[in-house]
């Protein structure tokens, strides 16, 4: 039997190219996203089964999510939708830094918690964070929202990895490096498709004996 996984923001960018990833290697993909239509055009023709206008922040429309999926066995889940905006200090839009919490922080959270019902022994949590979640990481300041949304990702995350150890899931914060997406006006370093193939292989490599950990794509350990 296929293993299956699922993925949020899925229908572009990094999450569209994980969807492909894992198709191509005979998984079997739910896709979720927000968008619809149009917007998941290109999903479609990948994922084995997509989940549309699910709006990750809102209460009602994860634990319609859930109920989707009831009975539904995960064997991945990759919490990759994300929203990166810019303040600067003395500009700051405090509503700005909020949206970027709540997508980026809350959201994985609030997921993660509705579906583990579908999560059980040998299942893997993934959640696409960032280096400049990273305070060690941190010798540039600014982007206040998306650093401190990562860094509450990742502490999420680990509290999460120790949690879920006992039921035997591991689970980890991914890097996928600077990749040429829309959020980035695509002026990343890496294609989507090289950091899907990196960040498989990365959830490919975790363990229990790993779990918690924050990891590039490339396989290099992050600082806190």
């Amino acid at each position: 039997m296929s293993s299956t996984v699922l993925i949020t923001g899925a229908n572009r960018g990094v999450g569209l190219a994980l969807a492909r990833h894992y198709a191509d290697a005979g998984r079997e993909v739910i896709g979720v996203c927000r968008g619809s239509g149009d917007d998941t055009a290109e999903l479609k023709q990948v994922a084995a089964r997509v989940i549309e206008g699910i709006d990750v922040t809102r209460a009602e429309d994860v634990a319609r999510l859930a109920v989707e999926l009831e009975g539904q066995r995960l064997d991945l889940l990759i919490n990759n939708a994300g929203l990166l905006r810019d303040e600067r200090l003395g500009e700051l839009d405090f509503d700005s830094i909020r949206a970027q919490m709540e997508v980026n922080a809350y959201a994985p959270l609030r997921v993660t918690e509705a579906l583990l019902g579908c999560l059980g022994e040998g299942s893997k949590v993934a959640n696409i964070t960032s280096r400049m979640g990273s305070i060690a990481d941190n010798d540039s300041g600014g982007r206040y929202g998306y650093r401190a949304s990562k860094a509450a990702l990742n502490a999420f995350g680990k509290s999460l990895a120790m949690d879920l150890k006992p039921r035997g899931i591991a689970v980890a914060q991914l890097h996928p490096g600077f990749v040429q997406t829309r959020m980035v006006n695509f002026g990343g370093m890496i294609t989507p498709e090289e950091a899907a193939a990196g960040i498989a292989e990365r959830i490919a490599a975790l363990t229990l004996a790993t779990t918690g950990g924050f990891w590039h794509s490339n396989g290099e350990p992050l600082p806190w």
